[in-house]
C-alpha cells in the first residue's frame, strides 16, 4: 500500500492549490457566510469547467473516472482554502447516485453534476443525531403513483443552492430481512418543504428542512423500497473518508500559519520559535497533520480498491475528530489573544475545523466502531456509522 500521492495527484494538488489561491482569499468565506446562497456561482463554474466536479464520476455522463483519493486531493485543497462551495455535500450524494440509482436517473443527473449545473445534497440525520436505521423515524405513505413524506431532518447541507436532496425515510418497521428505509430523490422546490437555517459555529449553510405531506414520485425511489440503508452506510462511509480529507487540507493550512508567524513573532527579543515550548508544540502540530493524512488516504486507498474500509474510515474520523482539533487550538494559543478575535483569518479555519469534526460521527461513535470490530468474532458488525467488516 502506498499512500503516498502519485505524479499525477501531485499535479493536480498543485494546480488545485494555485487555482483556490487565486480565486477564493479569506475575503470571500468571510462574504459567502452573509450571504443567503452560500457560495459563488462564478467559482462553482470555473470548478467543474476544470473537471472538478465530475472527477469521480463515469466517464458515460461526462465524468473522468478517477479514483477516490484523486477526488479527496481537490476536496483537501478546497479545505485549505476553506473554499466556501457545495463540493462535499454534492459528491458524496452523487457518488452514492452513481453507484446505486437507476439507469434514468443516472443520465438526468450526473452529466448536470459535471458540467456545474446541479448542486446536490443528502437528508438522514433527524432528531436523534446518530446514524442507525432506528433514528430514521421520518415517516412515508404511498398515494398512487406517489409517496408522501412527513417529517423532520436536521443539518442538511446547502438546500437553498441544491436543486435535489437525496433522502432517507421510512417506509416499514425493521424486520430480520431489512431495515424498513428507503431512499428517495426530492425536489427541493416542492411545495410542503419549509427550510429553516442553523446558526452553526462555522456559519456555514446547513438548514433544520421540514416535509409536510410533500409528494415524491415513485420513479425518483433509489435502490429498492425499504433496502435503502446499506446504501446509506456505503455514501457515509465514503463522505466520512472524504470529509477527512477535507479536514486535513484546512489543519495543514491552520498549522503553517502557526509556524510562519512562531518564526516572525519577536518576544523577549528572540522569534517565539526559538523557544522549546513552541517548538514541541509545532512539531507536535505537524505530526498530528501527517497522521490524520496518512489514515485518510489509507482508507480511501482501501475504498478504491474495493476493499472492506469500515475500520479504517473510523481509524482516520476519530484521529481527525481529536488531533485536528488539537492543531486548530494550539494554533490560537501560539497566536495569543488576536487569535480569538474574529476579524483575524485564522478564526475562519478554527471555525470550520471545529465544526466538521461533530459531522459524520464523533470520536466516541467512530471508536466504538473500531473497538467492536477488534472484540467481535469474524462477520459483518453494525454500530453506528459506519458498516464494518471484519476478518
Amino acid at each position: 500500500m502506498d499512500v503516498l500521492p502519485s505524479e499525477e495527484e501531485q499535479m493536480l494538488k498543485n494546480l488545485a492549490r494555485e487555482f483556490l489561491e487565486g480565486e477564493c482569499p479569506p475575503s470571500l468565506a468571510r462574504a459567502m457566510e452573509l450571504d443567503e446562497l452560500g457560495y459563488p456561482p462564478e467559482l462553482w463554474k470555473k470548478m467543474a469547467d476544470l473537471g472538478w466536479t465530475g472527477l469521480a464520476l463515469p466517464e458515460q455522463y461526462g465524468g473522468q473516472a478517477m479514483p477516490l483519493t484523486y477526488l479527496a486531493v481537490i476536496l483537501e485543497e478546497a479545505g485549505r482554502a476553506i473554499a466556501p462551495v457545495p463540493l462535499h455535500s454534492t459528491m458524496m450524494t452523487a457518488l452514492t447516485i452513481a453507484e446505486h440509482a437507476s439507469e434514468a436517473q443516472r443520465k438526468e443527473i450526473l452529466p448536470r453534476v459535471c458540467s456545474g449545473d446541479l448542486i446536490l445534497t443528502w437528508a438522514v440525520t433527524e432528531v436523534d443525531p446518530r446514524f442507525i436505521p432506528e433514528a430514521v423515524k421520518m415517516q412515508t405513505t404511498e398515494d398512487g403513483e406517489h409517496f408522501v413524506i412527513t417529517g423532520t431532518k436536521m443539518f442538511v447541507d446547502n438546500l437553498y443552492a441544491a436543486e435535489i436532496c437525496l433522502l432517507a425515510c421510512r417506509t416499514a418497521d425493521a424486520t430480520s430481512e431489512n431495515e424498513g428505509i428507503t431512499l428517495l430523490l426530492v425536489d427541493t422546490r416542492s411545495p410542503g418543504i419549509t427550510n429553516t437555517p442553523l446558526t452553526t459555529l462555522a456559519k456555514d449553510k446547513q438548514s433544520r428542512v421540514t416535509f409536510d405531506g410533500v409528494k415524491v414520485p415513485k420513479a425518483n425511489l433509489v435502490g429498492e423500497l425499504d433496502q435503502g440503508w446499506p446504501i446509506i452506510q456505503w455514501m457515509l462511509e465514503r463522505g466520512t473518508a472524504l470529509l477527512c480529507a477535507q479536514m486535513v487540507g484546512a489543519t495543514r493550512k491552520d498549522a503553517d500559519m502557526a509556524i510562519e508567524y512562531a518564526k516572525n513573532r519577536v518576544a523577549f527579543g528572540r522569534p517565539i520559535g526559538s523557544f522549546q515550548s513552541i517548538q514541541h508544540l509545532c512539531a507536535d502540530m505537524t505530526i498530528w497533520v501527517d497522521g490524520a493524512q496518512m489514515l485518510t488516504y489509507e482508507a480511501l486507498w482501501m475504498i478504491d480498491q474495493g476493499m472492506p474500509a469500515g475500520v479504517e474510515v473510523s481509524q482516520a474520523k476519530a484521529f481527525c475528530n481529536d488531533k485536528c482539533e488539537a492543531v486548530v487550538r494550539s494554533s490560537q494559543s501560539i497566536h495569543g489573544g488576536i487569535g480569538f478575535m474574529m476579524e483575524f483569518d485564522l478564526h475562519l479555519w478554527f471555525r470550520r475545523v471545529t465544526s466538521w469534526t461533530l459531522r459524520l460521527g464523533t470520536s466516541f461513535e467512530h471508536r466504538a466502531n473500531v473497538a467492536r470490530a477488534l472484540l467481535d468474532t469474524p462477520g459483518q458488525v453494525r454500530l453506528g456509522l459506519p458498516l464494518i467488516t471484519t476478518t
